[in-house]
């Protein structure tokens, strides 16, 4: 069975968000091939990619590591992201299928009903679930693909603190797919640049420690791979 560069990609790259692979930690071929019980054939696919992605940087004869960001890269991610989610929703207002409003109505029920119950552990599931789909009913493929990145590096590089009233950043949600619903770009636009500016304050640089690489608790999932 092979197992495809993408599947071992998706498995380093949740390591490194993940803080298994410290930011300036090398990796090698052998090593990951090891750790993931796959040929170094994917794997050196799998680092090319992530190296256009910017979680890895190659140096001359040094190889491949973990990229270091430095604050202000980190920064500039996140005033990127403020630029392109409300993009999104506008898109999405225009482009989405009855499929995605359903879905976004019911992420947005869930996470109402988890707010008032005071179920905060599955709030950050159920918000990243709601802007993947919200990229998604944007029918931009590569707009999509682009925030999904963005959302990738933004866990790496940030903390990100439990909203005070996470009925209100739902509430936000809402009027968002409400917006959507009848087609209101400009409205849905501005209300997805209001609700990442709110987002903003919660963000906090993740300060890692160097210099150790802590037990996977990710693994390439071969059960689906197909031949």
């Amino acid at each position: 069975m092979q197992v495809p560069a993408q599947s071992v990609c998706t498995a380093i790259r949740d390591d490194i968000v993940s803080g298994v692979f410290e930011r300036g930690s090398r990796l090698t071929e052998d090593q990951l091939a090891r750790r993931y019980g796959v040929s170094r054939v994917p794997v050196r696919e799998a680092l090319r990619t992530l190296e256009s992605e910017g979680f890895v940087v190659s140096r001359r004869h040094a190889g491949a590591q973990v990229a270091e960001p430095t604050d202000q890269e980190a920064a500039d991610l996140l005033d990127v992201r403020a630029l392109l989610e409300p993009l999104g929703a506008a898109r999405a207002a225009q482009r989405r299928t009855d499929a995605h409003l359903k879905v976004l109505r019911g992420l947005v029920r869930l996470g109402q009903e988890r707010a008032r119950r005071g179920q905060g552990e599955d709030l950050k599931a159920l918000g990243g679930w709601f802007h993947e789909t919200l990229a998604q009913a944007s029918g931009s493929p590569a707009l999509a693909a682009l925030l999904t990145q963005l959302r990738h590096k933004i866990a790496w590089m940030y903390s990100v603190d439990r909203p005070e009233r996470p009925a209100e950043v739902w509430a936000e949600h809402g009027a968002i797919v409400d917006a959507i619903a009848r087609g209101d770009a400009e409205r849905a636009r501005a209300l997805t640049a209001l609700h990442a500016e709110h987002a903003l304050a919660l963000h906090r640089l993740k300060r890692p420690e160097r210099g150790r690489v802590r037990v996977s608790q990710h693994a390439v999932n071969t059960a689906s791979v197909r031949n």
